[in-house]
């Protein structure tokens, strides 16, 4: 029996209806019958601390746990200020110390990402794929999904109603599949 595939995913944006919420709950959707996607919450890590960091509250120690036990990462980034949501590199920096116990090593990640403006995420996709080198994790290169505009991607409830963009998910989640499964 072939075993079922564990990815965890995740938002840089703690907004309830958050379009890369969204784009979560859409690769959740397509996800159910290829493998298990747990999209978990990053609003209980606290900040990242060195000075706490051999002291592990259990939030920090459950998210570590669950990035361990995943065989891949999806991330869907908004972008802020033209880089990384604070959240989201909280939450790489919480899982990547203390020194030695790098939950990331070695994962294969997709990204995606959603905004309002032009450019749809890319430079803060970039900016992640520059701090995945440095806790060694393994960025899908393609597809890019970099959705702009996405006010008009989303309907009022935050479920993705543009279909070029959900088969853009489903390409994405192929492509990390196949990494994965070797």
């Amino acid at each position: 029996m072939k075993k079922q595939v564990k990815i965890v995913g995740f938002a840089g944006s703690l907004r309830k209806t958050s379009y890369n919420r969204g784009l979560l709950q859409a690769a959740l959707e397509e996800m159910s019958a290829h493998g298990h996607l747990d999209v978990i919450d990053l609003s209980s890590l606290p900040l990242y601390n060195q000075d706490e960091e051999n002291h592990l509250v259990a939030s920090v120690v459950d998210f570590k746990k669950k990035v361990r036990e995943a065989d891949a990462i999806l991330i869907a980034t908004p972008e802020y200020n033209y880089s990384v949501p604070g959240v989201l590199k909280n939450a790489i920096d919480w899982g990547s110390r203390p020194y030695g116990d790098n939950s990331w090593e070695g994962k294969p990640v997709a990204i995606m990402g959603a905004t309002m403006g032009l450019l749809g995420t890319a430079r803060a996709q970039y900016h992640l794929r520059q701090i995945f080198v440095g806790v060694n994790m393994q960025p899908l290169n393609r597809p890019e999904i970099m959705v702009s505009q996405a006010q008009n991607k989303f309907d009022e409830s935050g479920q993705l109603t543009d279909p070029t963009v959900r088969q853009k998910i489903r390409e994405l989640l192929t492509a990390l599949l196949s990494v994965v499964s070797g």
